[in-house]
């Protein structure tokens, strides 16, 4: 599914989630997920008509939350929360985001930034809710409006500031943006980390078959002509685009080094993955004088070029590197989940559409790790038995299950 996120009065992260509740996403269900992984709120919702329009207000009540939480804190929470990969990745490329944000503007390592609001219970159920409705939605491809942003001055727990605040125009280096006629803040820096983390492209609306739509509305008065909503439209490829594959445009990263230590080429490409990157590969090559040597390619999305490339000139010894736009195509695929059978419970796979309709699994690794680990037996037994069901899909012997209903 497509979602685009048409950005009215710009995005928060309570907006986000309105509209996504407003398109179908159960309340109780959001509510129990996170409750698995936060304790001490609550969530409700308001039916409000801003200029006359209907649109979803979501209430974060916080009963506790005494905690001060720093990066490292929601980093850790978020890599030991029972979630779906999916959820857990785009997670933790929010969180980064707002954490190297944070961290150029104070002059901190970003191991030691502290966060206040964005630290809080309600912040974060805005995004690991909205990714979370998004896999309930079964969206695999999310595009945007330009960003509007506001103006004037605003308090925060360091006292009066410009808007956008400094962590806002951070986090959205690198994306189209417009200034509005709004005298408030219209994106948070949690607007702003879902939007940088989530949107392939920005700009109309991609062709689809409309399936749902939903409004999410703000609680500013922002003094806009606009009313302060958000509007996300859910649809299907066109028709044209429901074949089994998919193109798209990406940008390719390449250096080479000869004198970069192997374990620093390890965490550099922890570091790419958790940033964003869609591909990292390592691949021996010779230089120039016959020198053994490392080519880094990494794939990305346009909006991550610069973050990612400042990554590669910080932590490697490469004194430069190439970039150039690369267009590409992908087959079709879905995140779900298999039931493995034997006793051995469910887990999370891709279903990969490709020629003549023709569906396979592809064991995800780090699910199987898991798995193996759970039952104690080899990571092969795991992948073995995944692609066995996936060859036998045909005959009706694997059991699918949507990613939301794969667990109890």
């Amino acid at each position: 599914m497509i979602l685009y996120l048409d950005l009215v009065s710009g995005i928060a992260g309570d907006m986000a989630l309105g509209a996504l509740v407003d398109l179908g996403v159960p309340l109780d269900w959001l509510e129990k997920k996170l409750s698995r992984i936060l304790t001490g709120f609550s969530l409700r919702t308001q039916i409000v008509f801003p200029q006359h329009l209907r649109a979803v207000n979501l209430h974060v009540d916080v009963t506790d939350d005494t905690a001060h939480r720093h990066y490292t804190d929601i980093r850790g929470m978020i890599n030991t929360a029972d979630l779906p990969e999916p959820v857990r990745r785009n997670a933790l490329t929010a969180f980064r985001k707002i954490a190297e944000a944070e961290a150029h503007i104070h002059g901190k390592d970003i191991d030691h930034v502290h966060f206040h609001e964005i630290g809080g219970i309600d912040s974060l159920v805005d995004i690991i809710g909205t990714f979370l409705a998004l896999d309930y939605l079964g969206v695999t491809r999310v595009t945007a409006s330009k960003i509007p942003l506001g103006s004037g001055v605003i308090d925060c727990a360091h006292g009066k500031i410009p808007v956008p605040v400094p962590a806002t125009l951070a986090i959205l280096k690198g994306l189209p943006v417009t200034q509005s006629d709004a005298k408030t803040e219209i994106v948070t820096p949690t607007g702003a980390a879902i939007v940088a983390t989530l949107a392939e492209d920005f700009g109309p609306m991609p062709e689809m078959e409309i399936s749902g739509i939903g409004y999410g509305a703000g609680k500013r008065d922002t003094g806009a002509l606009a009313p302060n909503i958000i509007r996300m439209v859910l649809g299907k490829p066109a028709a044209e685009e429901q074949s089994y594959i998919r193109r798209d445009r990406v940008m390719e990263i390449r250096t080479n080094v000869d004198d970069t230590p192997p374990e620093i080429l390890g965490f550099t490409m922890d570091r790419l993955m958790d940033a964003g990157a869609l591909d990292v590969t390592f691949t021996p090559v010779v230089m120039k004088k016959n020198r053994p040597a490392t080519r880094i390619e990494v794939i990305c999305r346009e909006k991550d070029l610069d973050p990612l490339a400042h990554i590669i000139l910080t932590e490697t010894t490469a004194i430069g590197l190439r970039y150039s736009p690369c267009d590409r195509m992908i087959l079709q695929r879905e995140a779900t989940v298999l039931d493995l059978g034997r006793g051995m419970g469910k887990i999370e796979v891709k279903q990969v559409t490709g020629p003549n309709g023709r569906k396979r699994l592809a064991p995800e690794y780090d699910a199987c790790r898991k798995k193996a680990e759970e039952l104690k037996v080899p990571l092969w037994d795991i992948y073995e038995r995944v692609i066995s069901l996936g060859n036998a899909l045909d005959s009706g012997q694997a059991r699918l299950y949507k990613t939301n209903e794969g667990k109890s």
